[in-house]
């Protein structure tokens, strides 16, 4: 276990406890023949017409792939002017988030305004790369897919069955669904129980927790006590229970303070008893625009390998 480079032509279990109804498709059954009995020799055999069996409409995953298909459970915009007033600075950016979004990725109004964009996603992902990952809060699949690419295997929380279907069949469109476990569950419910029954290593999590909306901009700071379901500084904790190494996604204009607070006091057990952990922010730039911060802890940040 640990840090290491991804291996080839590895495969795994894509495990999903599917809340939403799956409506089976019923199979029509063939019209009997009806015609003389065996000793009657005389008069046209008269036999019923077939009842045609109808077509099952192909998604957007296209054929063969119905199981991770979620087309339908919410909109596909493909024109601008299909979509909301309110997304239409998110549809805009539509390729930021998945370069292969024309080809058929699904989001729902929550993913357009949080999912990580594509390049972002990339390179936490390269930071992250590992044989575990836990993607706390997945939403619709933007980093679970990325690091699908550099990680051996992903596990991916969502308390939202609709986004996990969602982030299923992005993960599909990519080629990737095989790799990722998406699981129903509280990030801190699935957390205590690890921790308590143990056996599954995991090497790195990843978090980022819901903001608040787009009102997280609304003032100059953001503070980690606004994070959800709970203040920041407990799921980092709850975190830690696991891994040493976490990446801690959060807004632009978070208040430093706080992250440096979520450090452990030097010398410390949880410090490993060395001279003081460091904490790595990372400024996630777009162009010119400051979009986020990823703040590495553990191993994961530069100069601290030797605490993964």
């Amino acid at each position: 276990m640990g840090k290491k480079l991804r291996q080839s032509n590895l495969s795994g279990l894509s495990r999903f406890l599917q809340v939403l109804d799956e409506t089976a498709s019923s199979s029509i059954a063939t019209s009997s023949t009806l015609g003389p009995s065996a000793s009657h020799t005389s008069g046209p055999e008269v036999t019923t017409a077939e009842q045609p069996h109808k077509k099952r409409k192909t998604g957007l995953l296209g054929p063969g792939n119905d199981a991770y298909d979620a087309t339908g459970l919410v909109p596909f915009y493909t024109d601008a002017s299909q979509v909301p007033a309110h997304l239409q600075k998110y549809f805009a950016q539509r390729a930021r988030y998945f370069k292969r979004y024309d080809e058929g990725c699904l989001l729902d109004e929550e993913g357009w305004y949080s999912v990580t964009p594509e390049a972002i996603a990339d390179q936490i992902a390269e930071r992250c790369r590992c044989d575990v990952i836990l993607d706390g809060f997945c939403g619709v699949g933007g980093n679970a897919i990325a690091f699908a690419r550099t990680c051996e295997r992903v596990i991916a929380l969502d308390t939202s069955p609709t986004r996990l279907a969602l982030a299923r069949h992005n993960a599909a469109l990519h080629g990737l669904a095989a790799r990722i476990e998406f699981v129903l569950a509280d990030f801190r419910e699935f957390v205590r129980a690890l921790h308590a029954r143990g056996g599954r290593h995991i090497d790195v999590v990843f978090l980022s927790p819901p903001w608040g909306g787009p009102e997280y901009l609304a003032g100059a700071e953001y503070t980690l006590a606004r994070t959800q379901p709970e203040p920041g500084a407990e799921l980092f904790q709850l975190a830690r229970l696991l891994t040493p190494n976490v990446a801690f996604y959060v807004p632009r204009n978070t208040v430093l303070a706080d992250i440096a607070a979520l450090l452990p006091p030097p010398g410390t057990a949880q410090d490993g008893g060395g001279g003081g952990e460091q904490v790595e922010v990372e400024e996630e730039w777009m162009g010119n625009k400051l979009k986020a911060l990823t703040c590495y802890f553990g191993g994961l940040a530069t100069g601290q390998e030797h605490l993964f």
